[in-house]
């Protein structure tokens, strides 16, 4: 591993870490991401075949879980089969050109799951709150535009990313204390001035994750006001569960994002391997969890689920 003080070429490697402070224990950390990557893989792939498969979930909200679906597909493919080679195999090289392409795809997935998470939750707005009108206000074409908007800004908002490093200069280590290339571990190598760099970083939290957050939690005052507006507590209650599922999905996204965010900026005196373990619940716990969220939740999914089931139990009679 260099620690070299002359500046690193651009046609170097950088070398990922892993977790460090951890190296003698890696290979067993691999159990539980191999264990995760497959379960979000089969969970996923499994949503996704549900809804295009069951007329019934040919509605906006399962639209929305589609997209939702296939992003968690891609945010653990785009980073843990390179994790599992630094585990398995100590392969910790990664030219320049693909630790920025790695973090400018997770960057973006990951922006536009947040997207797609406020776009579900305005879906819930008005499935509660106009549902005599809620097929013809989220037609088709209004999703597929949605659904557009929210990649177009995820893509253009993050955009600089892999640029803004490309024109730093590596004069310290080439290690990066991470399983995978992020944003401002990368940016941290750097001997250069960061004043523009970290303040894009902000501006990406505040354009992505902020507006996110602001219109997610605006929809749901709405909800709960309109929820609170209904006549009966059954009424209140079958509204409420409605939402369950979306609710658990938020927080399954942003709980472990927010604990990585206060650990990077406050806890400084923390073990150097509590701040990769946390990106790393972060990155893949919620892809894995999301479809037992709604599979569980979703009276529609379950009985799909079980009707397959039951039909591949006859199959073998």
């Amino acid at each position: 591993m260099s620690t070299s003080n002359t500046t690193i070429s651009h046609h170097a490697m950088f070398i990922l870490a892993g977790i460090p402070g951890l190296d003698s224990s890696q290979f067993w950390f691999s159990i539980p991401f191999c264990t995760v990557y497959i379960v979000s893989l089969l969970g996923n792939i499994t949503l996704l075949y549900i809804i295009k498969t069951e007329p019934r979930l040919h509605t906006p909200m399962y639209f929305f879980l589609a997209l939702l679906a296939m992003t968690d597909l891609l945010i653990p493919t785009s980073t843990i089969p390179k994790m599992l080679g630094i585990y398995w195999f100590n392969a910790q090289e990664i030219t320049f050109n693909a630790c920025f392409t790695q973090m400018y795809f997770i960057h973006t997935f990951s922006g536009f799951e947040s997207g797609i998470l406020s776009a579900m939750a305005i879906d819930r707005y008005i499935a509660i709150c106009y549902p005599l009108r809620y097929t013809t206000i989220l037609t088709n074409s209004r999703i597929a535009k949605i659904g557009m908007a929210v990649a177009l800004r995820a893509i253009v908002i993050l955009m600089p990313h892999p640029f803004l490093l490309n024109r730093l200069s590596y004069c310290k280590t080439n290690v990066i204390p991470h399983s995978y290339c992020e944003f401002m571990a990368v940016a941290k190598l750097s001997c250069s001035d960061l004043t523009v760099t970290s303040a894009y970083g902000l501006t990406v939290v505040t354009l992505i994750i902020g507006l996110d957050v602001i219109l997610i939690s605006l929809s749901y005052v709405l909800i709960i006001k309109a929820i609170l507006n209904l006549p009966s507590t059954g009424k209140r209650l079958k509204a409420f569960s409605t939402c369950g599922s979306h609710v658990c999905v938020i927080l399954l996204f942003y709980t472990p994002a927010l604990f990585s965010f206060l650990m990077l900026r406050f806890a400084k005196t923390a073990p150097k391997y509590i701040q990769p373990i946390l990106a790393n619940v972060y990155l893949f716990c919620p892809p894995m969890l999301n479809p037992f969220v709604y599979g569980v939740r979703t009276k529609q999914i379950r009985e799909r689920i079980l009707s397959v089931m039951r039909c591949k139990d006859t199959d073998k009679l």
